[in-house]
């Protein structure tokens, strides 16, 4: 048996077209499956989380931080990761996707100087750092910023 094959018993799924509160002989009329008085058997049900007028735990848990919603996911690179590509090769944000540098495409993608870079290359990222354009530079690349 595996993943794959799983199933829910016979008989222990219902379609959820059936009709609740139509008289004993449904088999389900009277209380139509609520129990007995309670408040759970009237309509109005409290929602979901809420506790009975105690204070709810969402409100109890203090706040943390702020998110800013102008923020910008930009992902670093380092110099030594551009040493796989070909010499003279044109590196761009599809090509560090095809070759797995770089999982996703996020806001932008920097360029940042730590390693050695021993190949001519012409690179077109988001962003560099001055280290990492004097590197690509320094052996004939170009440094582009999209």
């Amino acid at each position: 048996m595996d993943l794959s094959n799983l199933k829910p018993a016979e008989g222990a799924v219902q379609s959820d077209n059936f009709r609740r509160g139509r008289g004993h002989g449904s088999g389900n009329g009277k209380t139509a499956g609520k129990g007995h008085k309670g408040q759970k058997a009237r309509s109005g049900a409290p929602r979901p989380g809420f506790e009975g007028g105690q204070m709810p735990l969402y409100r109890r848990i203090p706040k943390r931080g702020f998110t800013n919603r102008n923020t910008k996911t930009i992902i670093a690179i380092n110099v030594s990761d551009l040493e796989r590509f070909d010499n003279g090769a044109d590196v761009t944000i599809e090509t560090l996707l095809e070759s797995g540098i770089i999982k996703k495409t996020c806001d932008g993608v920097k360029i940042l100087g730590k390693g050695e870079l021993t190949k001519k290359l012409n690179v077109s990222v988001n962003a560099y750092s001055e280290s990492a354009k004097e590197k690509i530079e320094a052996l004939g690349g170009k440094a582009e910023v999209i």
